[in-house]
């Protein structure tokens, strides 16, 4: 210590081994069905290396170079281990859409690239109640996934519960493929709309009108209380209404400050529907069934 050297020393970690495989591909490839085959041979070799690690490749990156310098990079991910075959479609699938892309490559494929980007310990095959493999499953797997080696990897989405105080914030859309974790509801969200959640979420929200019984916008003082009841939404009679459901948002950053003040609202043709009140102006949020 007095000589001001730590009291413990750095323990070195040996880095991990690359585990990335790679093919030259002479002459280049210019058809999908040649560098495909190449991709599959590297799959293979991918995965056996990451077996004997006892590791799964739950992330890919795709890369590929071109004849004249083009460097080509995508990462594809599975919510559970990518098999040999699974791996090999995505790259068959990327490959696909580089080679046919509109205005295309301007040369050959001359390498291609498999990098493990996330692993995780290999954990075997879940198979179903019946012993084999969900097959509808897998199949609807591969079809999303083909899409989006068409469309792009946000092509196609599913959603994931979290906090919030709008039904629009309490979900969160996830690519196909990526894990797919809820996040847990711990904080206490003022403001918060209690359940039932409705089941139609209108994104953007759609505007709408809701007047007194003299036909007055309804408004909402500084406090939070009304200044007359609803009578009309969208032209109906209100028969049923609950709230308001304050939430004063990000108030210590003006350009960002919301003040939104929340009703559940039933009209005479029975449609229950959740509005807000926002710079004095309504609008439906959601519709309940």
């Amino acid at each position: 210590l007095a000589r001001g050297r730590d009291e413990r020393m750095v323990a070195g970690r040996q880095p991990p081994p690359d585990l990335s495989v790679s093919l030259e591909l002479d002459p280049p490839a210019e058809r999908v069905d040649t560098a495909a085959f190449a991709a599959k041979q590297l799959a293979h070799e991918l995965h056996e290396q990451l077996a004997d690690r006892g590791l799964a490749c739950t992330r890919v990156a795709i890369e590929a170079d071109t004849e004249h310098g083009e460097h080509l990079v995508r990462l594809w991910r599975h919510d559970g281990a990518l098999t040999p075959a699974a791996m090999a479609e995505r790259v068959r699938w990327q490959l696909d859409g580089w080679l046919t892309a509109s205005g295309g490559l301007s040369g050959g494929l001359t390498l291609i690239r498999l990098t493990p980007d996330e692993v995780k310990p290999a954990s075997g095959r879940q198979l179903g109640f019946w012993g084999g493999a969900a097959e509808a499953d897998e199949r609807a797997g591969r079809g999303l996934a083909r899409v989006q080696g068409i469309l792009g990897i946000d092509a196609v989405v599913t959603a994931v519960l979290t906090g919030g105080r709008s039904p629009a914030e309490q979900v969160r859309l996830v690519p196909w493929g990526d894990a797919r974790q809820a996040e847990p509801v711990t904080e206490p969200w003022p403001g918060r709309v209690p359940a039932p959640a409705p089941s139609t979420v209108h994104v953007p929200p759609m505007p709408t009108d809701v007047v007194d019984a003299n036909g007055a916008p309804v408004a909402v003082t500084g406090r939070g209380l009304l200044a007359a009841e609803p009578a009309r939404l969208a032209g109906e009679a209100v028969t049923a209404w609950a709230g308001p459901w304050l939430a004063d948002e990000r108030w210590w950053d003006p350009p960002a400050h919301r003040r939104r003040a929340r009703f559940q609202m039933v009209t005479a043709d029975g449609v229950a529907r959740l509005v807000a009140l926002e710079n004095g102006r309504w609008w439906v949020e959601a519709t309940y069934d």
